[in-house]
Formats: structure tokens, C-alpha cells, sequence
């Protein structure tokens, strides 16, 4: 029989760090109250959770990075909302923050996790900050929470 791993929805110890946008603050602030209630709800103590506000998506990555190699975090959650406009400027923006999150993760060890919308329209990102599709915030939490959870189990 395979041994098998799978990440639990349970806190373990440790402090988890949240990064959001201001921009679009009206869905962030959505996003975030999802977040931290997703956390609370299984376990974490509001003390344990650390949010630092950012301006904008773009300079997510930076900070998000700093919070994982200071070595104080179980994950990291990044959670912001790129609207598309009539220029190109959201795919460039989408683009670059998903890399560099991915990039912090493989390079610490430490799960940062990409919570951020990247909609067409402001209808589809109130819709997906505790509307009718979900609260992306508090699925973000749960997969932080899940990524914890099985790396605390894998092998070294």
C-alpha cells in the first residue's frame, strides 16, 4: 500500500502572514476579512496573523518574499484583485506577481500563496470576494492551511 500525504485543514504552530493590495480595497478588504476569519475559524489565533498593506498587485511579490525567508511563517497569503482595462497592462501585472510568488515559494520552502483575482470585469471580482462564487481569500486560507499541514509531514 502507497504511504500517502495530504495536507489537513487544522493550524498547526506558527505564525501566517497576509499581504494585500490596496488597490481595489473594496474587494481586498473582502478577500482579507475571508481570509483571516477562514484562519481563526480552524484554529489560528488572530495574535498568529500578521497583514502588511501594499500599495497595488505589483509590489505584493516583495514583500511577500521578505515575510518568507524571515523564517517567522508557516505560509504566507497574497491576496489582491487585477481588474483587466482596455489595455494590456492586467496580463502584464498577473504575469509577473504569479512568477515571482512562485519563485519566493521554491527558493524558502515556504508556501506563498497566490489569492489574487485576475477578472475581466468588477462584477466577476465582487462575485468572487464573497459573492455568489466564493470568497478567493478564505479559499486561500484553506490552502495555507493545507500546505502547512503537509509539509510538516513530508521528509526533509
Amino acid at each position: 500500500m502507497p504511504r500517502t500525504y495530504e495536507g489537513r485543514l487544522t493550524a498547526p504552530q506558527g505564525r501566517f502572514a497576509i499581504v494585500v493590495s490596496r488597490y481595489n480595497e473594496s474587494i481586498t478588504a473582502k478577500l482579507l476579512e475571508g481570509a483571516v476569519v477562514t484562519l481563526t475559524a480552524h484554529g489560528v489565533r488572530d495574535e498568529a496573523i500578521d497583514v502588511a498593506w501594499v500599495p497595488g498587485a505589483f509590489e505584493i511579490p516583495l514583500v511577500a518574499a521578505r515575510q518568507a525567508k524571515s523564517g517567522q511563517y508557516r505560509a504566507v497569503l497574497c491576496l489582491g484583485a487585477v481588474i483587466r482595462g482596455e489595455t494590456s497592462h492586467d496580463q502584464h501585472i498577473n504575469r509577473a506577481v504569479s512568477l515571482e510568488l512562485a519563485r519566493a515559494a521554491l527558493e524558502t520552502g515556504v508556501p506563498v500563496l497566490f489569492g489574487l483575482l485576475t477578472c475581466d470585469t468588477l462584477e466577476q471580482a465582487i462575485h468572487r470576494a464573497g459573492g455568489n462564487v466564493g470568497n478567493k481569500g478564505s479559499e486561500c486560507a484553506e490552502a495555507a492551511l493545507r500546505m502547512a499541514s503537509l509539509l510538516a509531514q513530508l521528509p526533509a
